[in-house]
């Protein structure tokens, strides 16, 4: 059978399994083979019940002498209770509100278990073990065909409500005699090199390991080959886009660059320079940049992107900044209004809501009709425009747009930024019913002849060096990781339910002396399932209560646009004193006068998330706080919000985000239309590497993949993958 072999026409897959087989999404051999055990259960060395160890975990195979459910008067619980038995001895077993198992467990089957043995008042119990049955009968030999559920390591699967763990287990079993059917991609030189097993008995052992040795081998293998697979695919993206795509060559205007930064009000970070003078020379080369800049909040990214924008905006082409919202919009605005106050460059602000314009060494910003702001920079008057999706609405077109910096980019989808791209690429004359995001897959795909704009990409979540090198392995990343010069230390603290009254009197003193406070809710509205604070009801609660006295205000992502601005308007100018907000003020708030940073339910935002709300406080010349209130203090709760009270750098507590929840969280990771990792390991920076040297070396001998056909035909399926998703 070939691996694209349907289910259909596999051993013992009738027209039900094929129906749950699909609902799980295995459409054929391959799917079926490549459907990976998400743990393992050791039944292959039982402990007879009479040398049972109490308070550990043990294995134990049995035969299930009586099984019964009861229901406890008060608490109204249901207790599934059964006797097993074997040579040595009998044992009580128990389990919680688990109905289902006295359907599956029978007098007389005999089963592996494995759970804690405690003890109870009338002897030693086992509490709520997982078990697999192996015999339905009271047959002592066992089949071969239930020996794959047990004396064994045994694969546990993913189950479905319609296809167990065991169901799976057999039909894989049955159909590993197609494994000779699945080509071994990997360059033979790759795998001798570095021990790989081959494929086949990846794939077998990943399944039924003889020992862990083995399983691990295993692993390591079929890991290797996610991870190589994605680096060559984004190698060979790379290497491609650099022979094909042209751009504009910017050169470096060494004394214009040298005068801006000589009158900034501040000295620029070593990072800072080192990352200006990055993407100056990308820039600079005939074909598109395309650079990651990662920093902290506050690190000072925006001014680098100015910097770098100088060059371009002389050389007479375009620049646009595109933001996420309009609040973030307006402070690069406002911002780089002061800091080019010098230069001569004309700026605008283009958002759903307004327009603005700052002109060559005016004193300061004014509202322009957005009819006529379109009009001057579809003729190119417009050096540096900023703003938020407005940028890529139809009726927006550029004279020369060579230079795209796009803000907190994972906040917009692959097409946005892609929209944004295009719309430099010689597309200027556009018909009056062109849309740019319905047509910019075509624009990519059929413009060989056309010159792109250098891309900027700028995020101020910090992200693992691991998860850089994996997911935005075609582009060059740059990092700010030294925070400006006079940034006092933010003090961070976990506060339980019973110190909450402490706060709010540290909140008034502070108040009283001027400073302003934010305070964090997770959702908008109460939610019954959801026992945390919600903003709203917070709001009210703190405004007609708690702080009475003080000016409180209210800002969450579903209120107008008009309504957020005023909201933030007043903050600022320091019309309100504290506002409740949900984390919609993670990006883009600037506000030097507020000191408090407090966080309720701060068990339910990742570490990274966390860093960048502190971030939000601490811009200013007052010592500053942030306080991380749970009403969960269990342990390890506590021991996950602990970190960051201890750890100040971004890219550190990104490490320790990535190691506890995985890489779905994290920036572009969902957006990339890369499949997910099911082996590898993200933490494995080991494997990481040999997979990134080991694309760049197959590619720089043979970019084409002439000699690897098999390899080449890989990719092809995932580029494929990609672009249906």
């Amino acid at each position: 059978m070939k691996p694209n072999t349907p289910i259909s026409e596999l051993s013992f897959v009738g027209p039900k399994n094929e129906k749950r087989l699909k609902n799980i999404g295995i459409q054929n051999l391959r799917d079926l083979l490549f459907y990976f055990p998400r743990t393992y259960e050791d039944f292959s060395n039982p402990t007879p019940i009479l040398k049972a160890q109490e308070n550990e975990r043990n294995v134990f195979k049995a035969r299930v002498l009586s099984i019964k459910v009861r229901r406890t008067p008060r608490k109204k619980m249901f207790i599934t209770e059964a006797i097993i038995d074997d040579s040595t001895g009998a044992l009580s077993v128990v389990w919680f509100n688990q109905l289902f198992i006295a359907n599956q467990l029978k007098e007389g089957f005999v089963a592996n278990f494995i759970g804690t043995v405690k003890r109870g008042p009338k002897g030693l119990v086992l509490s709520s073990p997982t078990f697999e049955i192996v015999s339905r009968n009271d047959d002592e030999n066992i089949s071969k065909k239930d020996k794959i559920h047990s004396e064994r390591i045994v694969p546990i699967y993913r189950e479905s409500y319609s296809m167990t763990s065991r169901n799976l287990r057999f039909l894989i079993w049955s159909n590993l005699k197609n494994i000779k059917e699945i080509k071994d991609f990997l360059p033979e030189e790759i795998r001798k090199k570095h021990r790989f097993v081959s494929l086949k008995q990846a794939l077998f052992e990943i399944h039924f390991p003889k020992n862990f040795r083995n399983l691990e081998k295993s692993k390591k293998r079929l890991a290797f080959d996610e991870l190589f697979i994605i680096r060559m695919y984004l190698e060979r993206r790379r290497l491609l886009r650099e022979k094909k795509d042209k751009s504009y060559k910017i050169s470096f205007n060494e004394n214009l660059v040298k005068s801006f930064v000589k009158n900034l009000p501040f000295k620029l970070t070593e990072d800072q320079k080192k990352t200006a003078w990055q993407i100056i020379k990308d820039i600079e080369k005939p074909y598109p940049m395309e650079r990651l800049l990662e920093g902290d909040v506050g690190s000072g990214k925006t001014i680098v992107a100015a910097i770098a924008s100088l060059s371009v905006i002389y050389a007479g082409f375009q620049v646009a900044i595109m933001a996420p919202t309009e609040v973030l919009a307006r402070q690069h605005f406002n911002q780089l209004s002061k800091d080019l106050i010098n230069i001569d460059v004309d700026l605008a602000l283009l958002v759903g809501s307004d327009a603005m314009i700052s002109q060559k060494k005016k004193n300061s910003p004014k509202k322009i009709k957005k009819s006529l702001l379109l009009e001057k920079i579809k003729e190119g008057k417009i050096g540096l425009v900023i703003g938020t999706h407005a940028l890529i609405q139809k009726n927006v077109f550029f004279k020369n747009l060579a230079f795209v910096v796009i803000d907190e980019q994972h906040r917009f989808g692959v097409e946005q930024r892609a929209t944004l791209l295009n719309m430099g690429s010689g597309f200027k004359n556009q018909e009056k019913d062109f849309n740019p995001i319905q047509n910019s897959k075509f624009k990519i795909q059929n413009s060989t002849n056309l010159s792109y704009p250098h891309l900027l990409t700028m995020s101020a979540t910090p992200i693992p060096r691991t998860l850089s090198l994996v997911f935005y392995g075609d582009l060059k990343i740059s990092q700010i990781q030294k925070m400006p010069i006079g940034r006092k230390k933010i003090m961070t603290q976990v506060i339980l339910p019973k110190e909450r009254p402490l706060i709010y009197e540290f909140i008034r003193k502070e108040v009283a002396k001027g400073r302003q406070v934010f305070i964090i809710c997770p959702l908008i509205e109460e939610s019954e399932k959801l026992q945390v604070r919600a903003v709203e009801k917070e709001f009210e609660r703190l405004s007609q209560e708690t702080f009475s006295d003080l000016k409180l205000s209210l800002l969450h992502g579903r209120m107008k646009s008009s309504e957020k601005k005023q909201v933030m308007e007043d903050f600022q100018s320091k019309k309100t004193d504290i506002l409740v907000s949900t984390p919609v003020i993670e990006v883009g708030i600037d506000i030097p006068n507020a000191s408090i940073m407090m966080i309720e339910g701060a068990e339910r935002f990742g570490l990274a998330q966390l860093h960048q709300l502190r971030g939000r406080v601490g811009r200013g010349p007052h010592q500053s706080y942030c306080f991380l209130l749970t009403d969960v203090p269990n342990k390890n709760n506590l021991s996950r919000l602990n970190l960051i009270t201890h750890i100040e750098n971004g890219f550190k507590l990104a490490e320790k985000d990535l190691q506890m929840r995985g890489p779905g969280d994290f920036i572009g990771y969902r957006q990339s239309g890369l499949p997910d990792l099911v082996m590898a390991s993200l933490s494995d920076i080991e494997l990481i590497k040999i997979a990134k040297e080991e694309a760049e070396k197959i590619l720089e001998k043979d970019p084409n993949l002439e000699k690897y056909p098999l390899l080449q035909k890989k990719i092809k399926l995932l580029e494929e993958k990609i672009h249906l998703e």
